[in-house]
């Protein structure tokens, strides 16, 4: 109940901020001094928190490499965010982060610009009513939300760590997650009933993989620290969101509830702002494999504390990759060079 008041209220936390604070405020201020020339790769950037974050971030300076499914919608967004911040350097890659296919190609393609990577924020999200599948034959939420968010890091980290030592400026990598992660039970958390169902919820699924993105953040935070390496992760969860899910609902109950609903929604610079205090404040530093919501430290669900669990969904994911990747198709024989070791086939 304190909690919920403090939300209600948009009580200030220990960071300062709170929930009623914008994506703008958090890095206007003293704490967040930027520095120059990073580089940040946001997936989700095109609408929505994504799209919030790409244009503070380039308002702070920041070079943004744009991964988008839509190119054209990727090409409007760079034109309203030029428009504020004409300085902003903005570069769009293609890229469908249900596919792991695309993702190699958009890692080649990035790589190939010879540029540093400081920021990576696995921004991206979907909810799916109904049960599909990507091209990996991988049910499409957890491909999305989860698998791909998992090998686009995988396939970057190595860059970030390579970018911190020769800059000495901390990388940072970010998983948007959801509260609603605490819906899962230890009992409805099954690898293979996750990427192949035999029953569908969407909202179930898309549960299990906002606890797989945590799951993640611990698990690649305990390997970071193994290392040494001057890179962090965290997970965040932005709030509820007002989106345009809402105006979809036309009768007059649903409308006078949702209309209720919103007055405890977040607007879209609000729901950024976790993602990009994170992203950018100094006072986080070396701060990794944490949960932030409202720019604070936050718990989270017990189950994302079991290193033993979050071990297995580690090794269980690079399995999927491996077997994924190395189904024998001509593309998987032609992409081959730009894949990490760890995901050759066993000899």
């Amino acid at each position: 109940m304190k909690e919920a008041l403090r939300y209600l209220a948009g009580v200030a936390g220990p960071s300062g901020f709170g929930s009623n604070s914008t994506a703008e405020q958090v890095t206007e201020d003293s704490p967040c001094l930027i520095p120059p020339q990073l580089t940040a790769i946001i997936t989700g950037g095109t609408s929505g928190i994504g799209a919030e974050t790409a244009r503070v971030l380039a308002k702070r300076g920041v070079r943004l490499i744009i991964p988008a499914r839509d190119v054209k919608k990727a090409a409007e967004m760079k034109e309203r965010v030029q428009k504020e911040s004409p300085q902003a350097e903005i570069i769009l890659l293609e890229m469908d982060l249900s596919s792991l296919a695309s993702i190699k190609r958009f890692c080649s393609e990035f790589f190939s610009l010879g540029l540093p990577l400081n920021i990576l924020i696995n921004n991206a999200g979907k909810f799916s009513q109904k049960l599909e599948f990507s091209e990996d034959k991988v049910e499409m939420t957890f491909a999305t939300n989860y698998l791909g968010h998992y090998f686009l890091t995988e396939m970057l980290l190595e860059k970030m760590i390579e970018t911190a030592n020769q800059t000495g400026i901390e990388g940072r990598i970010i998983n948007v997650s959801s509260v609603i992660h605490n819906w899962v039970k230890r009992d409805g958390f099954r690898f293979g009933l996750m990427f192949n169902p035999l029953s569908y919820n969407g909202t179930r699924a898309y549960a299990q993989t906002k606890l797989a993105n945590i799951l993640h953040v611990k698990e690649i935070s305990r390997q970071l620290k193994a290392r040494n390496a001057r890179v962090t992760i965290n997970a965040v969860h932005p709030g509820i969101v007002k989106t345009g899910i809402i105006r979809e609902h036309k009768s007059f109950i649903t409308d006078s509830f949702f209309f209720l609903v919103s007055k405890l929604l977040k607007t879209t610079s609000q729901g950024a702002s976790t993602t990009c205090y994170v992203a950018l404040n100094q006072q986080i530093n070396g701060v990794s494999g944490k949960y932030f919501a409202d720019c604070n430290e936050m718990n989270c669900s017990s189950l994302t504390n079991d290193e033993s669990l979050g071990r297995k969904l580690w090794k269980q994911t690079n399995a999927l990759i491996r077997r994924r990747l190395w189904q024998p198709t001509s593309e998987n024989v032609n992409l081959q060079m730009c894949i990490p070791v760890m995901y050759r086939p066993l000899q």
